[in-house]
């Protein structure tokens, strides 16, 4: 847990903004054009394998993934999408979801089940943003 609170704190909160608001590394990798909301989405996945991997439900993993998923399509909108990354915090979200129904009587998934399971989620995840990112580009070149 320990590990997950850091990376939480790092993505989500480590850069204080005035004296009240605080963001992380997560939304400035979103600014980078084309490839910074993949490569937020697949850091984020990071609290999904730590959360299946200690034996959370199925339910609550999906609810994470909805989470990210949530943060990564939304995100991929210029300005709208980077201030919704700003805001949503999709990884303190998921690290909260943990915190809350975590217990240690959990029975521990293997690790080549979760992996299985992590692959097959990221693969479907970033198709569906490579094809959100086609189509949003598609339709603003046919706007000029």
């Amino acid at each position: 847990m320990v590990r997950m609170r850091r990376a939480a704190w790092l993505l989500d909160r480590s850069i204080p903004l005035g004296r009240r608001y605080r963001i992380g590394l997560d939304p400035l990798i979103g600014l980078i054009p084309g490839a910074g909301d993949w490569i937020g989405a697949l850091l984020s996945l990071y609290f999904i394998y730590e959360a299946a991997r200690l034996g959370l439900p199925l339910k609550l993993l999906a609810r994470m993934g909805a989470n990210v998923a949530l943060e990564s399509f939304i995100g991929m909108v210029p300005f709208i999408g980077d201030l919704f990354d700003f805001v949503w915090q999709a990884n303190v979200r998921n690290l909260r979801l943990v915190e809350h129904h975590y217990r240690p009587t959990l029975a521990p998934r293997s690790l080549q089940s979760v992996w299985l399971a992590l692959t097959v989620f990221s693969f479907v995840l970033l198709t569906l943003l490579a094809a959100a990112m086609y189509g949003l580009i598609h339709f603003i070149v046919s706007l000029f």
